[in-house]
């Protein structure tokens, strides 16, 4: 199923000074979509094939990639790794909005996600592959990506977060390519209303999955996130919702991630009683 993996070792510097990274770039090959797909994983300093370490998958925004978003040394992805002994998984979504498209047989990236590259990283890496082991998140795109996958996927990841996320696709039919996955919104509004996350949470039982996100009051999916905040009160469906000072920027989300690191380790501790 996987053809080939390459192990890049890097060094980036961090605010403590230089510290070797353990980041490997796989290259995994989808059945679904009949392509190889690139993806990095980073593992904390100290990892060892003898112990098992928690999982957090990230996407990318729209533009984005799985390396230009994530492993750049500004996001100090690799200390985090090593602060909280986690293993990071990003993968290449191209501008997918990680659907399983209903219009086009190409982009299946649900698919990919949730059954290909868990099965991949949990064959070759230490991980607890299990849900209670499991997070996911991502920016923009990404934060959709995460809550869509999630809340459709609860046998498989028990914690979610999204980062100034488009949880609600539908007052955006011209934007960012999504006709292409979904079709024109007034050819085909059936499939934006069953794929948008704020029409999923009749999928979610209380507790069941932990949720975070958050966008700043300057972003242009703000107004979304506080009406996915209000309808998840309104469901008494457990969650974290931050909104804070901050546009559709790189600043913000590395700021952001910090966040959703704590939670989800909290989340992760929590399984291991």
């Amino acid at each position: 199923m996987y053809r080939k993996l390459i192990f890049l070792s890097l060094a980036l510097c961090l605010a403590g000074g230089v510290q070797a990274v353990q980041l490997d770039t796989v290259m995994t090959y989808s059945q679904a979509m009949h392509k190889e797909i690139p993806a990095i994983v980073v593992k904390p300093d100290s990892y060892t094939a003898d112990k098992s370490y928690p999982v957090v998958y990230m996407l990318h925004g729209f533009g984005g990639s799985y390396s230009k978003d994530w492993a750049s040394p500004a996001w100090d992805v690799a200390r985090y790794a090593d602060t909280y002994d986690m293993i990071f998984v990003a993968p290449d979504g191209a501008d997918s909005w990680y659907f399983d498209s209903p219009v086009d047989s190409t982009y299946r990236y649900e698919t990919y996600i949730v059954r290909e590259l868990v099965s991949y990283v949990d064959s070759h890496y230490a991980t607890r592959a299990c849900r209670e082991g499991r997070a996911i998140t991502g920016l923009s795109m990404g934060g959709h990506g995460a809550l869509y996958l999630a809340f459709r996927n609860q046998d498989v990841f028990g914690a979610c977060g999204s980062m100034s996320g488009g949880v609600d696709i539908r007052p955006f039919p011209e934007n960012w390519h999504m006709a292409k996955t979904l079709g024109a919104y007034a050819e085909h509004p059936d499939n934006w209303e069953r794929n948008t996350v704020i029409n999923l949470t009749h999928l979610l039982t209380p507790g069941r999955l932990a949720i975070t996100f958050d966008c700043g009051t300057d972003d242009f999916f703000y107004e979304v996130n506080c009406r996915l905040h209000r309808k998840l009160e309104y469901l008494n469906i457990p969650h974290d919702f931050t909104s804070r000072p901050g546009a559709h920027t790189a600043e913000y989300w590395r700021n952001s991630i910090k966040y959703h690191l704590v939670f989800f380790d909290t989340y992760f501790r929590q399984g291991e009683k």
